[in-house]
């Protein structure tokens, strides 16, 4: 199991959340705070993504790989400044060992570049190319489907398939993860930390995707996942949660969960203020 540091969010993104009564739209863009943020959950933990080059070794066990390629693959591994320069070192490491078995594991690490990048196309394209050769990559599935709904625009048209690509994605990620085996480099503190960051980014993916759709009752139910026991929960799901439960006319929960995300510190802090006071209202407190 691979974990990376998250890719940025776009500049521009097109679709802003529509919520209930005369508040205006807000942007997931704003949601973020900055275009520099990362796309990646909250809880995103520093030292599980120190992880993946200690488990080079599992990968040379599947097969004879000389320490030429070993090399190349650990330089570009380790470019983690440069998008650029990472799609530059990868593109040529495929090119060099066109037959490698670490193809799929460069096609992996060149997904989190691209959406760097915001290059969508070449994101969809390598993911597609990874999952081919290793169709329970859990990183790639979570990562691409944790993008897909952020990116999200109802007017591209293969907007439809985009968000149940990510709902399968996301789906299947969870049913790996139910029986996937500890890989022997990592403890197994790392490996459960590891499990419950990319569970808590799949339910966050999924509630957003059917949020998209506007389907509050399965929305809610996903973002319950991702934040019910997470002492670090992303204020972006407990806002869309507090979003969901408003437009399913459950006033007091609504104003709980946007209590909660207007105790954290972020940039929708003042806007998690305001709709908790208005739920409060709408719930006669």
């Amino acid at each position: 199991m691979r974990s990376r540091s998250g890719p940025c969010l776009p500049r521009a993104l097109f679709v802003a959340f529509v919520v209930v009564g005369v508040r205006a739209p807000l942007t997931l863009a704003q949601m973020r705070g900055n275009q520099n943020q990362t796309l990646a959950p909250a809880n995103a933990s520093t030292d599980q993504q120190q992880t993946e080059l200690h488990s080079l070794t599992d990968v040379q066990t599947q097969g004879h790989i000389d320490n030429k390629e070993i090399a190349d693959y650990k330089t570009f591994y380790k470019e983690n400044q440069e998008p650029a320069k990472k799609i530059q070192l990868g593109r040529a490491f495929l090119q060099k060992y066109p037959k490698s078995t670490l193809t799929e594991a460069v096609d992996a690490e060149l997904v989190n570049a691209y959406v760097e990048r915001q290059d969508w196309p070449d994101v969809y394209a390598t993911a597609d190319r990874a999952l081919a050769l290793k169709p329970d990559d859990v990183d790639v599935l979570t990562t691409v489907g944790w993008v897909i709904p952020h990116v999200y625009h109802p007017d591209d048209a293969d907007a439809d398939a985009l968000l149940s690509k990510a709902e399968t994605y996301e789906k299947h990620a969870v049913e790996v993860l139910a029986t996937m085996p500890k890989p022997p480099s990592l403890s197994n503190a790392q490996f459960g930390a590891l499990k419950e960051q990319k569970l808590l980014q799949a339910h966050s993916a999924l509630g957003l995707v059917y949020f998209r759709r506007g389907d509050y009752d399965n929305s809610e139910k996903e973002l319950q996942q991702a934040v019910q026991d997470n002492p670090t929960p992303d204020p972006a799901d407990l806002y869309v949660l507090g979003v969901d439960l408003e437009n399913l006319k459950r006033s007091k929960e609504a104003a709980d969960v946007f209590g909660r995300c207007a105790a954290m510190e972020s940039s929708l802090r003042e806007r998690c203020k305001e709709s908790a006071e208005a739920m409060k209202k709408a719930a006669g407190h």
